[in-house]
């Protein structure tokens, strides 16, 4: 069933900020504190909060994360709330406001919040452990103490919605890495958890090369003291240490949600500020040139390989090979209206759409044709990586000269590695970086954009 396959975590981090603000709101107007500037209050209390959150990460609850760091996490959040905000009485010259009433307030808000952070922890625990909904397939490669510790946790810690199907030992004679990958994609495995010590190095590589090219998250456990010479991700389990070889900053709800409001906020702004009296216009352009519909719809490849439908202008006069052939220089099938259109880049705006109904991001690598998807996926080492992602409209390999047509092999490696390094190294700043060169780009023009 879909509320039993799907992750979460993009909704329910959202709701619980919402939740948490309309409690201090709410508690804010029925106390009696007695201050001036309602509306002053009001913003100072929202943006405190949200500020410490970030700050704190006060809503990164992972699955497995113990009760005391959510105690960690409480006592964070609301020693540095009770600092600004009695901070506001002096700073903001406010001698009317009821101390006692501000003590009641934060107390109020301690345990309401309080409260409602554990029911939802308790819930979604007893939401996988009971009903089995949210669980990610996962498999041991490696037969040791520490393995089968880790094993079971996966089996007796139900709450934490692993789904353990097999564990391999690479001690036995028959054991074939390549009938271990056919297992992981036959049976849809999305972690795999392997023993350092048990590994060589060429099959550490493979793992790691398979992990990357057929979007399986890959964790080691760190059974091997040459392994901490790396700069890698802790992460425990109960108490087993786990170590994550890829460290995606969108993986974490915060930052997910921050990017989500900004692309939202974003796509409104173009949608409503242009689009909506520029899509009239071209309109028109579009079909006195040539016969046929004012957008193009093409299906490519998304985040976690999934396919969608991605809008653009219509640049080409109606042909068979629209969804074969990427467009070269001087291609005939490129109208008048469509060659301004392309070369400014304007004829990628509704896209836009597909970033307000969460298939796109403003800023990511650019999604590929399913075509072309299959066969760099076959062809280029790590070409799946840039799908852990949702896929942009803009993207650093692009604003680096890597936009267009891929005529080299050069091409391709190069816009892999620019697209990796933005998934690892994602931030609000990088996106706003890649935005403003796009535009920048687009009035000086292109050479590859035709």
């Amino acid at each position: 069933m879909f509320f039993k396959q799907y992750r979460y975590s993009g909704f329910i981090i959202p709701i619980s900020y919402l939740i948490d603000l309309l409690i201090i709101n709410l508690l804010a107007y029925y106390l009696p504190l007695q201050f001036r500037y309602p509306v002053l209050l009001y913003t100072y209390i929202n943006l405190a909060w949200i500020i410490i959150a970030i700050k704190s990460q006060f809503y990164v609850v992972y699955r497995y994360t113990k009760v005391t760091r959510i105690l960690v996490l409480i006592f964070h959040q609301f020693f540095f709330f009770f600092l600004i905000l009695y901070a506001f009485i002096g700073f903001f010259k406010q001698p009317n406001m009821s101390r006692l009433a501000l003590a009641e307030y934060l107390g109020l808000s301690l345990i309401l919040i309080s409260a409602i952070k554990f029911f939802s922890y308790y819930l979604l625990m007893n939401y996988r452990r009971k009903i089995k909904g949210n669980l990610r397939n996962v498999v041991v490669v490696g037969k040791n103490k520490k393995a089968e510790q880790l094993v079971l946790v996966f089996n007796e810690r139900r709450e934490y919605g692993y789904n353990f199907l097999k564990q391999f030992s690479l001690k036995t004679l028959d054991f074939n890495i390549e009938e271990c990958f056919s297992y992981i994609i036959n049976q849809n495995v999305d972690e795999i958890y392997c023993s350092v010590s048990e590994l060589k190095n060429e099959e550490i590589t493979k793992f790691i090369n398979f992990a990357d090219n057929n979007l399986k998250t890959l964790k080691f456990i760190p059974d091997n003291k040459n392994i901490f010479a790396k700069k890698l991700k802790f992460e425990y389990y109960d108490y087993i240490p786990v170590l994550s070889l890829r460290d995606i900053p969108l993986d974490n709800p915060i930052n997910a949600f921050i990017k989500r409001s900004f692309d939202v906020a974003f796509s409104l702004i173009v949608i409503v500020g242009l689009l909506s009296w520029l899509t009239p216009i071209l309109a028109i352009l579009i079909t006195l040139e040539s016969k046929g519909p004012v957008f193009f719809r093409q299906t490519r490849n998304g985040i976690d390989n999934r396919e969608f439908y991605c809008y653009k202008f219509r640049s080409m006069a109606p042909n068979k090979n629209a969804d074969n052939i990427q467009a070269t220089k001087n291609d005939m099938r490129i109208t008048k209206i469509g060659r301004f259109l392309r070369s400014t880049s304007i004829d990628e705006l509704p896209q836009f759409y597909n970033v307000l109904f969460g298939t796109m991001s403003v800023v990511g690598p650019r999604p590929h044709m399913v075509k072309h998807t299959n066969e760099y996926a076959a062809s280029v080492d790590k070409y799946m990586v840039r799908h852990f992602v949702k896929p942009g409209i803009t993207g650093l390999a692009q604003v680096r000269g890597y936009r267009g047509e891929i005529e080299t092999d050069s091409d391709i490696q190069n816009r892999i590695k620019f697209d990796i390094f933005y998934i690892e190294n994602w931030s609000l700043f990088l996106d706003v970086k890649i935005i403003v060169q796009t535009i920048i780009n687009a009035f000086k023009g292109e050479a590859k954009a035709y």
